[in-house]
């Protein structure tokens, strides 16, 4: 009886092998259209020119408002 299993379980394989090399071999066959494509590198974040910031035109807004103000940092 375990010789049988053993020849089931062989056949079984083989033909699960054999369809699919067919399946991968036909056009559009296999699991290609299934697949998610692995995702790509992320683009590097842009520089952002200082005429593009509006944090930066904010603080030299506030700058050439208030010249002397103490809080401002120092740069």
């Amino acid at each position: 009886m375990l010789k049988f299993l053993l020849v089931v379980a062989f056949v079984a394989v083989v033909t699960y092998l054999a369809i699919r090399l067919m399946q991968r071999r036909l056009p559009g066959g296999g699991s290609q259209g299934v697949r998610r494509p692995l995702p790509g590198p992320k683009p590097k974040p842009r520089m952002v020119a200082p005429d593009d910031d509006e944090d930066f035109l904010r603080d030299l807004e506030r700058k050439r408002r208030h010249p002397e103000d103490p809080d401002t940092p120092a740069t």
